[in-house]
């Protein structure tokens, strides 16, 4: 019997400890514009902030066939932004790193329906802290078309 609460025991610590690596992550002010009719990719940004060094290595969601993680750069040879699919963002510890259009951003490509204001989109993000492997669930609102980027940058933020 104490074997049983011994395992018991091992196996409340083990999932105490992915609760503290999902604990030390989060995700603010995801959101992304409501799209126009035919239109099958949107953009999302949001916040993350890790308490350790970790990486964003994928994104899923049910509102669309793939979530690709994105960079705008400016091409140097032509003077005009790119963008382009990454494998992974950097997440420095206790930085709060900006996803946003203009940088590094989140693309829904192959989206299932219109995305409508009021409406909020399930994300599944895929980070990798150490050698493990953590799955952060969040909700991007949709705002109207016409929303704008706010602005960001407080002294501590790293804008991408």
């Amino acid at each position: 019997m104490s074997g049983l609460f011994r395992f018991g025991g091992l196996l409340a610590a083990l999932l105490l400890t992915a609760n503290v690596f999902a604990g030390d992550i989060q995700v603010e002010n995801a959101w992304a514009r409501a799209t126009a009719p035919g239109q099958d990719a949107a953009g999302v940004d949001l916040t993350i902030t890790s308490k350790q060094a970790a990486t964003l290595v994928g994104v899923s969601s049910p509102v669309c066939k793939t979530v690709e993680l994105h960079s705008m750069t400016m091409a140097h040879d032509s003077g005009m932004m790119k963008m382009g699919e990454v494998p992974a963002i950097e997440l420095p510890a206790g930085k709060r790193v900006n996803l946003r259009e203009g940088g590094y951003h989140l693309m829904l490509s192959g989206l299932k329906t219109p995305l409508k204001a009021g409406d909020s989109i399930p994300l599944t993000l895929d980070i990798k802290v150490s050698k493990r492997m953590v799955k952060i669930k969040t909700k991007a609102e949709v705002r109207p078309l016409t929303t704008t980027s706010p602005a960001t940058g407080q002294d501590n933020s790293i804008s991408y």
